[in-house]
């Protein structure tokens, strides 16, 4: 279903790129596919110092020569089938049909109109900074408090703004000078060796703003106008520059000494439900932490996360069936700098008209599951199967599903948390943090199975790349391990890592046992397809030590494979450890 959500808000595709109409191109060869296109580009690139690549519409990718004049193509076209250095069916092209350009690589990454503009015009807040030394004059305390007095509200909020993100003043950003700021402007005073009187001179109101602005400069804040995302504001172009767009997102990824930096422009038309799934899309994205306040509210919503590697910040808002925002990645560790340009960027968003086209970008082979519009989604460390045992959401698995993680869920939706480890019997027993109802639960099977019988675990033998859960058939092999243990049954069926914890089902759906991960290293290599379960009482007993009580049954008549699916994808569930 999240996939779903997923396709529902993101899409993107082609757009047609303009080109003057005085240039043309040779075209050589046309390819169904972007791998095959873009190598041979690169053996035509050892031959030619302007071969050029582009998505052509139709599911086909076209590599040319040029540009040139119209006379020059004509001539280069000559010459070349002359040589014979070109296929025999090279003929000229205006380039209308050109849209996404894949060579050379970056050459022109989705700039299908212009790039954003970015606006050399001096930022007022910069442009009006001291460059050189401080300018302000030397004033005694009468003269202070009198230039204070004449200064503006939004002067006296900048003051306040600067004290605050210096570290001496935490009250709110009101222009009014009491108590709290007085305190602020004496503790300022007195970190920098001044005299604590409590009133900032024009000179030290100048140093105050300085520091303030500083990283303003040194990140070269600068207004970037993207007519494609209809949106306007002030980014750190130092930090971070034009890469292209995945709808909906215009993308600025990281250079120069930020290199870990992201901006994100967020451009598309919609409604409430599409900015509600933006929402929970940006949730499970690898550059947004999943530590830190959210909220949904109304015709806006904004995402805080951080972590030990970044902190990032999203907001956007529906206007007008413009969903519009952005999104701020900025390092771990460097809260002054991020918090001042989070405020600029803030304060300088501006809607215009128009919203990015959801057909901008053709597909192409860097199409993932685990990508969307470009960016990964954020991946567990580790994931198993598990399988309900309660109405309340009770879940079993294997310990090595829940071993050194910082967060635990049961199909990557609901958190949750470990009640109790047996590591001799290799059991976990898991408990969901918020209430979750399960659409069936296991049912363990009491009586002593036949030998042969066919088995079936329940489980996600692909890490959970697959929504609904699988099952693998195989068969009982026997109701003891390799060393007599009568707490093991020996399986055979092929089974991957990710399936351990999952339910061994029998022929009526009731639960055998739980399938163990396939043992360690040891002085014998056993065949493939030689697995083992816990026993189901086993399970039971460590339950009940809990005061869990599970259900169970005696043998029961065969169920169709249909309903045993159906069994199995209401019991297992998706241990993911993060």
């Amino acid at each position: 279903m999240f996939r779903a959500l997923i396709a529902a808000v993101l899409l993107c595709f082609s757009v047609t790129q303009a080109h003057a109409q005085d240039r043309f191109w040779v075209q050589i060869e046309a390819h169904p596919t972007l791998s095959e296109a873009t190598e041979r580009a690169r053996v035509y690139a050892r031959r030619f110092d302007d071969v050029q690549g582009y998505y052509l519409g139709r599911g086909f990718y076209g590599i040319v020569l040029g540009p040139y004049t119209e006379t020059v193509a004509r001539q280069e076209l000559r010459e070349l089938l002359r040589d014979r250095q070109i296929p025999s069916d090279s003929y000229l092209q205006n380039g209308r049909r050109f849209e996404q350009q894949f060579w050379p690589i970056g050459g022109g990454t989705a700039t299908p109109r212009n790039a954003p503009e970015i606006d050399n015009t001096p930022v007022p807040e910069l442009s009006a900074l001291p460059q050189a030394p401080l300018t302000a004059p030397f004033e005694t305390l009468r003269e202070a408090r009198a230039s204070e007095a004449a200064l503006l509200r939004t002067e006296r909020e900048e003051l306040q703004k600067a004290l605050q993100w210096a570290g001496f003043y935490d009250a709110a950003i009101d222009g009014a000078f009491g108590r709290g700021t007085r305190r602020a402007m004496e503790a300022w005073q007195v970190a920098y060796a001044q005299d604590p009187t409590g009133v900032l001179t024009a000179r030290q109101r100048e140093q105050l703003l300085l520091q303030f602005n500083a990283v303003l400069i040194d990140l070269d804040m600068q207004m970037v106008r993207d007519a494609d995302a209809g949106i306007q504001m002030q980014i750190p172009t130092a930090a971070v520059a034009f890469s292209g767009y995945q709808p909906p997102f215009a993308k600025f990824d990281g250079q120069g000494s930020v290199p870990d930096a992201q901006v994100l422009m967020m451009s598309q038309p919609g409604d409430a439900g599409r900015l509600t799934g933006l929402f929970e899309v940006l949730q499970v994205l690898d550059l947004m932490p999943p530590e830190g306040p959210r909220q949904l509210r109304g015709n806006s919503f904004f995402i805080e996360g951080a972590d030990d590697e970044r902190h990032s910040f999203a907001t956007a808002s529906l206007q007008d069936g413009e969903i519009k925002g952005f999104v701020l990645v900025w390092p771990a560790g460097d809260n002054r700098r991020r918090a001042r340009i989070l405020d600029v960027m803030q304060s300088s968003f501006e809607r215009l008209d128009g919203t990015l086209d959801p057909n901008l970008i053709p597909p192409s082979d860097d199409q993932a599951i685990d990508m969307v519009a470009g960016l990964a989604v954020r991946q567990p460390k580790l994931s198993r199967s598990g399988f309900y045992v309660t109405g309340d959401g009770i879940v079993v698995t294997t310990p090595e599903a829940v071993d050194g993680c910082s967060r635990i869920t049961f199909d990557r939706a609901t958190n949750a948390e470990v009640i109790e480890t047996n590591l001799d019997l290799g059991v976990a027993i898991l408990r969901p943090i918020s209430p979750l109802t399960p659409i069936d639960v296991a049912t363990f099977q009491s009586d002593t199975p036949r030998l042969k019988d066919r088995v079936a675990v329940a489980g996600y033998p692909f890490n959970g790349v697959l929504t609904s859960p699988t099952l693998t058939f195989g068969t009982l092999e026997d109701i003891r391990d390799l060393q007599g243990d009568d707490r093991l049954k020996r399986l055979s069926l092929l089974a991957q890592a990710s399936n351990a914890g999952g339910p061994v089902l029998d022929a009526s759906g009731a639960v055998l046992g739980m399938l163990l991960p396939q043992q360690g290293a040891s002085n014998q290599a056993l065949p493939g397809d030689v697995q083992f379960s816990l026993d189901a009482a086993q399970i039971a007993s460590l339950l009940q030590e809990q005061g869990i009580v599970a259900a169970q049954t005696s043998a029961g008549p065969a169920i169709s494979q249909v309903a045993l699916s159906r069994k199995a994808a209401d019991v297992a569930v998706l241990v993911s450890c993060w």
